[in-house]
């Protein structure tokens, strides 16, 4: 007897009614012809049983209506709750209840390697399920202010009305949100898809439920990490000195506050930094107008800077 075939249809069963079709609409308000349009084409996943849904920025952005198609053939019209363009999320209502939920675990670590699953309405063809391995995690870089953002790379392929749907594991968990192919997949780069990480898209979808908005915090400045040499760190095996600032924003807190190019950064309220990025998570969640204290290195002597933390806008 030849062994059973692998198959991932109990996690496509948990997890594919929950994931449903979004289409956004705009008004051609021509005198002669006024018409609607599909605008956009995307998916999104349903996280509450009274109908809050995750989707993607960029399918619902700047859209006059939103239409939601559950796999039971019902539809509703959508409410935005709120927006991140920098994570590319958005939290949509409907008006439902006892709606099938997206499995979740809330300690899911997607590890690379695993295998993944991608549910979604490609092309407006239907729901359509893609599979692949996690090729990496933590990557940067795909959004605006995406210092702030990391993302699940994987290659389950995403296509047009794949974003904003579910990237789920062998058992139907919700490991991201789908959300974007490779920039260099036209010029001859094939399979290397991006998703939303489960926990950043719960802990964006609560602060959309509670504020409407993610509040970020900004400083205004770069820099790379340095060792004690005062060179840039290459290695991960490297000690790291501090943070070397090479650009303050004018207009910037750290700018009003007294910092300078050339100052370098030894820890944020007494942590001590071991990267660049640290520092950016650091603020990130530091409320705007609360101040936070800089040890920095300046002409051999070290300082304290208190800074008033801004709010980070992304145009």
């Amino acid at each position: 007897m030849r062994p059973a075939a692998m198959s991932f249809a109990s996690a496509v069963q948990q997890a594919a009614p929950s994931v449903v079709n979004i289409y956004s609409v705009t008004s051609s308000r021509q005198l002669a012809n006024p018409t609607d349009k599909i605008n956009d084409l995307g998916s999104g996943v349903i996280m509450t049983s009274n109908g809050h849904i995750l989707t993607n920025y960029h399918v619902v952005d700047n859209a006059e209506s939103i239409l939601v198609h559950l796999q039971d053939g019902r539809q509703f019209n959508a409410e935005v709750i709120g927006l991140d363009k920098v994570t590319d999320l958005a939290l949509l209502k409907i008006n439902a209840n006892n709606l099938p939920t997206i499995p979740q675990q809330p300690d899911l670590e997607p590890q690379v390697g695993d295998i993944v699953l991608a549910i979604g309405n490609p092309l407006n063809f239907g729901q359509t399920i893609t599979q692949g391995i996690v090729s990496a995690t933590g990557k940067k870089g795909l959004t605006p202010g995406a210092t702030y953002s990391d993302f699940i790379q994987m290659d389950a392929a995403i296509n047009l009305g794949n974003s904003g749907g579910a990237l789920v594991n062998s058992q139907g968990m919700l490991v991201g949100i789908n959300t974007a192919a490779s920039p260099g997949t036209n010029n001859g780069v094939q399979g290397i898809f991006f998703a939303i990480p489960y926990q950043l898209a719960k802990r964006i979808m609560n602060k959309l439920l509670e504020d409407g908005e993610v509040k970020r915090g900004y400083l205004g400045l770069e820099g790379e990490a340095i060792n004690q040499v005062g060179q840039p760190v290459r290695s991960t095996i490297e000690s790291i000195a501090g943070i070397r600032l090479h650009y303050v924003d004018p207009l910037g807190p750290a700018w009003r506050s007294g910092l300078k190019q050339g100052d370098v950064l030894l820890a944020v309220n007494n942590k001590q930094l071991v990267s660049f990025a640290e520092l950016l998570e650091i603020v990130e969640h530091v409320e705007p107008g609360q101040t936070i204290s800089l040890t920095v290195s300046r002409n051999n002597q070290i300082i304290k800077i208190d800074v008033e933390v801004g709010k980070l806008e992304i145009d």
